[in-house]
């Protein structure tokens, strides 16, 4: 628009994935807001964008849904200020977001260096938690913890990690924490380095993969990534390998960062409540973007 003011447009929605319909509109403006947040914006306003079954469903739903994704914006500091409406088969639900941000300040995924390492902002196992939940065989009750993080905001992450010159930045989705490291490594031209070890999990997903829960976009993101993308460590089971190729809503954020100011960035993270922050690899030589996914750090 300016020299020094530019426009951060973005969109998403989905189909419902917890019951309850505020809690529904909560993850799903989360999830919308994240990808202003993930290229160092601030979003400014929202539009709704809905489609609902009128004919097999209240209104009273909508009004739930709406409710809460306009008390998430809130939080975000924004408004709702208007939307479009459809009949359609089940609930649709999301946002269009409007940020601002200074051209020269623009987060991509495109300049991890050799030499950075990798932090995540929040825990992963939300396709599979949500998946057993949607299957009836959540047995540990999971979906609560689950719907804690998907509704977390990724503001005061975004805030903590912008105030340190970091590298490249991205938010993770639906293609997992590997699927989306796989478009930083490529587009910046490097390898990577993950530690299963260090990465946080969230932990009745672990419980769930090894009693063969997971949604059908993590077995895809698996299908994708092994081979050509990423190299598996021999002593890593096919159910570890899925938990890093787990497809999330509203996920945290994963900067590439420098190696001295990792520490200062975890520390200023926690103090923020972040709690979940965690090094969990490093970035490696210039290359077409390959993984090498190792128990624990050489």
């Amino acid at each position: 628009m300016t020299d020094d003011l530019a426009l951060v447009l973005t969109t998403d929605f989905f189909t419902p994935i917890v019951d309850r319909p505020y809690d529904f509109g909560q993850v799903a403006a989360a999830n919308a807001l994240s990808d202003v947040y993930a290229m160092g914006g601030r979003p400014v306003c929202a539009l709704n964008i809905v489609g609902f079954p009128e004919e097999t469903l209240p209104t009273s739903v909508l009004g739930d849904i709406l409710r809460g994704a306009a008390d998430k914006a809130h939080e975000a500091g924004i408004d709702i200020v208007g939307g479009h409406t459809i009949r359609s088969d089940e609930p649709i639900f999301g946002l269009a977001v409007v940020g601002t941000i200074h051209p020269d300040q623009v987060m991509t995924n495109a300049r991890a260096r050799p030499g950075d390492v990798l932090i995540l902002t929040k825990p992963i196992g939300l396709g599979i938690i949500t998946t057993a939940a949607k299957n009836g065989t959540d047995h540990l009750n999971a979906i609560g913890e689950a719907i804690r993080i998907m509704t977390t905001l990724n503001r005061a992450a975004a805030e903590v990690l912008l105030t340190t010159g970091i590298h490249a930045l991205t938010d993770i989705t639906g293609f997992g924490l590997l699927g989306h490291l796989r478009n930083i490594v490529a587009a910046s031209g490097v390898t990577a380095e993950v530690w299963f070890d260090r990465v946080p999990l969230i932990r009745p997903a672990v419980v769930y993969i090894n009693e063969g829960v997971a949604p059908g976009g993590t077995h895809a993101n698996w299908r994708f990534l092994s081979g050509d993308w990423v190299e598996w460590g021999s002593d890593l089971t096919k159910e570890e390998q899925l938990l890093l190729c787990d497809a999330q809503t509203s996920g945290g954020l994963l900067a590439s960062v420098r190696a001295d100011d990792a520490e200062t960035l975890l520390g200023a993270l926690h103090a923020a409540g972040v709690a979940d922050a965690r090094v969990i690899g490093r970035i490696g030589g210039p290359s077409s973007g390959r993984i090498v996914v190792r128990r624990s750090e050489a």
